[in-house]
């Protein structure tokens, strides 16, 4: 069987979930088996089916995995947002069709990515431009102490989502040119390689560049993020973990000195230490989603059981459409659900950093791999804030998360992925 097929038939298992999820919320609701689901299915599978035909006709050789992976991730998105708010579900529904646009978009436009490279100085002056447009007055949005979006009149969304592309980008041709200045002249100290001072520049600066955001826009998990994608691009250049190494022990000093000199930082770590010491004020929100996902056992109450608001009204988990999502899953889905779902984005993974082992040249591999990182990292943060595996942040669950931004910046993300590995996996 082709790989194309196999894309197509594996989209249809995605939207048998989409219908069953829809069928056991409408039955949770209202005791009735309505064929609206039936409907949500055929049109959700029919998107994906336009999606498909692009990547049939331009990507032929494109990896058969990651689309109906990412479809699957964008059905327990679609169906959690809608058991928490039919509204915003509409809402994620329209994103998800720009999103599949932008897709299109991209795949049509950037046939040969390797174009990126040339205006490498220009991209990384637009990721930073969006990284700090959250400070900027009158337009930046203060959420839970961290800048992380603009409004724009009746428009809001978050940079950062498309930032984290860009700066992948920067990053992926930056290191294809530098990466054996980067190894020649090191030395080794007790059984660790350092480079010579002026070529450690690049990883001083990137480190600058993480903790500057860390205190400027008072996000630790974006910081993490984008530092940890750049670590991963610097071992995959030059193949010595020392690197790695002192990067994250770099990372380590500058979260600690923060952690302990920065209020809005300092509380974060309290809350992440502690969350029950403040139950009824910071710490209610993470207190609450470990209740939550505790209270779903291993196979969960059920889709659509699990109680989402207090008797008053008030909702027992604070943002759970966004922030919190990941608890709201194990809560209807129990243990499996959640380990069901961490399972598709480290399936998502591994296609990924397989693209980046098949490419050719320098620039396709570093460019998978820092997708492919950012992306893994960005689950990691979100995923390790609600279980307190780290403090808890701001950014969202892709193609899970309530958010237009992040849905259309994943596919993006997805269409480079898969534009990559058209190219690597042609004869």
């Amino acid at each position: 069987m082709s790989a194309r097929n196999r894309e197509l038939l594996a989209l249809i298992p995605a939207s048998l979930l989409l219908t069953a999820g829809f069928a056991a919320i409408f039955i949770q609701r209202s005791d009735v088996l309505s064929n609206v689901s039936l409907t949500y299915g055929a049109i959700f599978l029919g998107l994906c089916f336009a999606g498909h035909l692009v990547i049939r006709f331009t990507l032929p050789n494109a990896d058969p995995y990651l689309f109906p992976l990412c479809a699957v991730l964008a059905c327990f998105g679609l169906v959690v947002v809608y058991r928490i708010d039919d509204t915003l579900a509409r809402d994620q529904a329209q994103w998800f069709v720009i999103g599949l646009i932008l897709f299109v978009i991209t795949i049509v436009a950037l046939r040969d990515f390797r174009v990126l490279e040339r205006y490498r100085y220009t991209i990384a002056f637009a990721g930073l431009a969006l990284l700090l447009l959250p400070r900027v007055p009158g337009i930046g949005q203060q959420v839970n102490g961290a800048y992380l979006g603009i409004k724009l009149g009746p428009v809001a969304f978050q940079p950062a989502e498309f930032g984290k592309i860009a700066i992948v980008i920067f990053l992926a041709a930056y290191l294809r040119d530098t990466r054996q200045v980067l190894v020649q002249g090191s030395r080794r100290f007790l059984g660790i390689t350092i480079p010579p001072l002026k070529h450690f520049g690049p990883l001083l600066v990137v480190w600058g560049a993480a903790m500057f955001m860390l205190v400027f826009i008072r996000d630790l998990g974006s910081s993490l993020m984008y530092f940890g994608a750049f670590l991963a691009l610097l071992y995959v250049a030059t193949n010595r973990f020392s690197f790695v190494l002192i990067g994250l022990l770099l990372f380590a000093g500058g979260a600690y000195f923060f952690a302990t000199t920065v209020g809005h930082v300092q509380e974060r770590i309290d809350i992440w230490l502690d969350p029950f010491k403040d139950y009824h004020g910071s710490g209610y929100q993470i207190a609450n989603g470990l209740f939550s996902m505790a209270d779903g056992g291993l196979f969960g109450q059920g889709l659509g059981v699990a109680l989402l608001n207090l008797p008053s009204g008030a909702p027992l988990i604070p943002a759970p459409q966004t922030d919190m999502i990941f608890a709201v899953i194990v809560n209807d889905l129990g243990l499996a659900g959640g380990c069901g779902l961490i399972a598709v984005y480290l399936l998502i993974a591994q296609r990924g950093f397989k693209i980046a082992t098949l490419a050719h040249d320098s620039f396709s591999k570093l460019l998978a791999t820092g997708l492919t990182a950012v992306m893994a990292l960005q689950v990691f943060v979100i995923i390790g804030g609600v279980t307190r595996v780290i403090p808890l942040t701001g950014v969202t669950l892709p193609f899970v998360s309530y958010g237009g931004s992040s849905v259309m910046a994943n596919f993006i993300l997805l269409a480079l992925l898969l534009v990559i590995s058209d190219r690597a996996r042609t004869p």
